[in-house]
Order: structure tokens, then sequence, then C-alpha cells
């Protein structure tokens, strides 16, 4: 029902820069936040940069200056402007959503926490 479609990622070398998009798609009624979140190999996930519909953004210090979030609401869809890339910044990215969606079965509206596929972010030289 709900999908979130991740796309922008590849291979950049240290000082360039991506831009990742994200899209949800679904029987969506609203959202209440997305972001941005990325896994190393051997590490665990954690958030890169995330925003509200109202427009409020949290950074990860990391990311801070280098990496801008920004939404699109007519199109549900969230973008990651990544400039200064360093080879840290390497891993897969991940979209995630805290969506209120509609329910058929039961014919409710439901809160739920989505994620995208990821798409891979590789900082080489």
């Amino acid at each position: 029902q709900v999908q979130l479609e991740e796309s922008g990622g590849g291979l950049v070398q240290p000082g360039g820069s991506l831009r990742l998009s994200c899209a949800a798609s679904g029987n969506i009624v609203s959202i209440g936040a997305m972001g941005w979140y990325r896994q190393a190999p051997g590490k665990q996930r954690d958030s890169v940069a995330t925003i509200t519909t109202r427009g409020n953004t949290n950074y990860a210090d990391s990311v801070k200056g280098r990496f801008t979030i920004s939404q699109d609401s007519a199109k549900n869809t969230v973008y990651l402007q990544m400039n200064s890339l360093k080879t840290e910044d390497t891993a897969v990215y991940y979209c995630n959503a805290d969506l209120l969606v509609f329910t058929y079965s039961r014919s409710v509206r439901t809160r739920g926490d989505y994620w995208g596929q990821g798409t891979q972010v590789t900082v080489s030289s």
C-alpha cells in the first residue's frame, strides 16, 4: 500500500555533491515527518536529517553545514542535498516517513513508521 522510493545515490569523489530524493506514495492521509538515515557497514543506523511537514529540521552534527533537507509537500517528496561529501559519509541512506495512512480493512486511519529500501552513497577517490 505505502511505498517510499529513494533515488540519487551513487559514487562521488570527496568534496563532491549528490542529491537524494524520496517519494512517498500510497494511501497516505498525511505526513508527520520525513527524514534520512544512514547505515555504514558494521555500524548502526543513525539519523542524518529530518523534517516535519511544518518545515522544522534537525541534522546530525556530522552533517551540519554540508547537508540540507527539504521537501515538496505537493509531491510527498523529501530531498537531501549533500555537499562537501567526505569518505565518512559512505553508507546506505534510507528514507523514513512518519505517516498517517488509511487502513481499508478496518476503515480507520493509523499512524506508522515506514522505510525505503535504501540507496547506496559511496564517497571515494
